[in-house]
């Protein structure tokens, strides 16, 4: 996994935090994320984040569960076990609609969970960097990500300008990591400066 350096700053308050995310954007430093004790609406189009794509994700879900339910349900009456139920037709569609609907459903909710928590890397046992314990509880943290053009002294500078309350670099691996916290060796939010 790629090992990356972070500059990592602090805000007390959400209008202090919002206008810095705007001020970051527009100097044209990387943002790897921000983290806030409580959502704050309009910061991610403040951050420059696109729409979530995750609704698509569910129809194509629900289209695949109503395919399976109606092919499986047709295959099974039509060709595997057809049984005449009191002189039905082998195709009735209106009998077939509860099941359709709930395959419809279990496919997409089961398919939009578990593709939310692999964008969002969530899964037993995989180890989340954190840049700052408080961030759960009373502090706004900016994560900005050091690339080979960004100087890490310059961006603390242009960090403690817009009023962070505290700055600091932090080492982090990008993408999965497997493992256990009690089993790791490193304290997580290990910083460098």
């Amino acid at each position: 996994m790629a090992v990356k350096k972070f500059v990592v700053g602090y805000f007390e308050d959400e209008p202090e935090l919002f206008a810095g995310v705007k001020k970051i954007r527009s100097a044209g430093y990387k943002i790897h994320d921000v983290y806030t004790p409580m959502p704050i609406h309009g910061l991610d189009k403040a951050m420059g984040l696109r729409d979530t794509s995750l609704h698509t994700a569910g129809f194509i879900y629900g289209i695949t569960g109503t395919t399976t339910a109606l092919s499986g349900i047709g295959w099974i009456f039509n060709s595997d076990w057809p049984i005449n139920f009191g002189g039905k037709s082998h195709f009735d569609l209106p009998a077939w609609i509860p099941i359709t609907f709930e395959l419809t459903v279990l496919f997409s909710a089961v398919g939009m969970v578990m593709t939310f928590c692999y964008l969002c890397n969530l899964a037993p046992f995989v180890r989340k960097h954190h840049f700052n314990l408080r961030s759960t509880d009373d502090q706004f943290t900016v994560v900005l990500e050091l690339t080979a053009k960004s100087n890490e002294g310059e961006i603390q500078a242009f960090l403690a300008s817009i009023g962070a309350k505290g700055i600091n670099t932090q080492v982090a691996e990008s993408g999965w990591w497997l493992g256990r916290y009690d089993k790791d060796k490193t304290p997580i939010g290990t910083s460098l400066a």
